[in-house]
């Protein structure tokens, strides 16, 4: 919702953007002392991310396609700002996140219907939303404070996580298998994964943002897949674990894109 991707386990100063033309050192240095100082937080993307998608997502309820597409907008000018702070392989795979999850989207929203939205379509915060989450997920898993207790964390994570799955199987009024399934994806991201504390920072950011999404009406899970083999929870509840095969997606895909966009900018 890696290390792998881009993600150091130590935080990082903002990388340089796409362009090989700078200011000069003395220029650079009088622009970030006339900066203000939580502009460089290397949790400014937790900030941002946690403020604008709950407001867009209330601003949300009850409104048309056109004013979800001025969210859209607005969403889209945010996530540049962010990408400008981040190296160009976090920038090419928050971009794989974007392209793969918005095909995810329309594959499993209006087409199966394994979740709807309220106005039955995709809305166009969505795809930059996403882009979000992953910076925001990313910022979390590189910061000092979590990789100093990742171990500690990875455990919380575990417990908790394997606690609300247990619950959709067996607790909740709604059975929740695929839920159960994803909690097993998460464990194996934790497991195998060469940066578990980004799947920490997925697990918390995305159960979040499915717990207020399916809360405010936003979307709703299906109670089964297509097949009607398959029972979900609203929301599953291990969504962080389905979130994780976006971080793949970007891990595989991102240096080959970064790659290309090299080889085309120096053509």
């Amino acid at each position: 919702m890696t290390a792998e991707a881009g993600a150091p386990t130590t935080a990082a100063p903002p990388a340089a953007g796409w362009g090989s033309s700078r200011p000069a050192p003395s220029a650079r240095r009088q622009h970030f002392r006339s900066r203000p100082a939580w502009l460089g937080s290397p949790l400014l993307p937790v900030a941002v991310t946690l403020t604008w998608v709950p407001l867009v997502l209330l601003l949300d309820r009850g409104a048309d396609v056109w004013f979800q597409r001025a969210l859209g907008a607005a969403t889209w000018p945010l996530l540049l700002a962010l990408l400008r702070r981040e190296s160009p392989l976090v920038r090419a795979q928050v971009a794989v996140v974007v392209a793969f999850a918005t095909a995810v989207e329309y594959t499993f929203s209006p087409l199966l219907e394994v979740y709807v939205y309220r106005l039955h379509n995709v809305p166009a915060f969505v795809p930059p939303g996403h882009g979000l989450v992953y910076l925001c997920a990313l910022a979390i898993g590189r910061s000092s404070w979590v990789v100093a207790r990742r171990r500690a964390l990875m455990a919380v994570t575990v417990v908790v996580g394997g606690g609300y799955a247990a619950w959709g199987l067996v607790g909740s009024p709604r059975l929740d298998v695929l839920g159960a399934f994803w909690f097993l994806c998460l464990l194996g991201f934790l497991r195998w994964g060469r940066s578990q504390t980004l799947y920490i920072g997925a697990f918390a950011v995305v159960t979040y943002l499915e717990l207020l999404g399916t809360w405010l009406g936003t979307w709703a899970w299906q109670p089964q897949d297509p097949t009607g083999l398959v029972a979900i929870g609203n929301p599953p509840s291990g969504a962080a674990g389905g979130y994780g095969w976006f971080d793949l997606a970007a891990v595989l895909a991102g240096p080959t894109v970064l790659a290309a966009v090299r080889t085309i900018r120096r053509s």
